[in-house]
């Protein structure tokens, strides 16, 4: 199953420098781990959200539990406000095998 994921993050007040450059580098690991395993596909920054940290996804993953957990298991997790919408095929998707 593919799913539609948009995150908004939220640091937390009074967060060091510190501890949000270590986890945006273990959160950048893990989206690479995630790539690799062939669960994040695609990943975007809004173009009208400047200075907001947000981003949307394109994921692959058995099921809406399955992914939830993945994403539970992020470094930014309880940073993170997320909704995920799963997806499902369209008849006039231009991407799809039609053969």
């Amino acid at each position: 199953m593919e799913f539609l994921v948009e995150f908004e993050v939220d640091v937390p007040e009074g967060t060091s420098e510190t501890e949000v450059e270590r986890r945006q580098r273990a959160e950048a690991v893990a989206a690479a781990g995630l790539a690799a395993d062939g669960h994040l596909l695609r990943l975007w920054r809004p173009a009208v959200a400047a200075g907001n940290p947000a981003a949307v996804g394109l994921y692959a993953a058995d099921s809406q539990a399955e992914l939830e957990a993945l994403l539970r298991a992020l470094p930014l997790a309880d940073w993170l406000q997320f909704t995920v919408v799963p997806l499902a095929p369209h008849p006039n998707d231009p991407g799809r095998d039609v053969r």
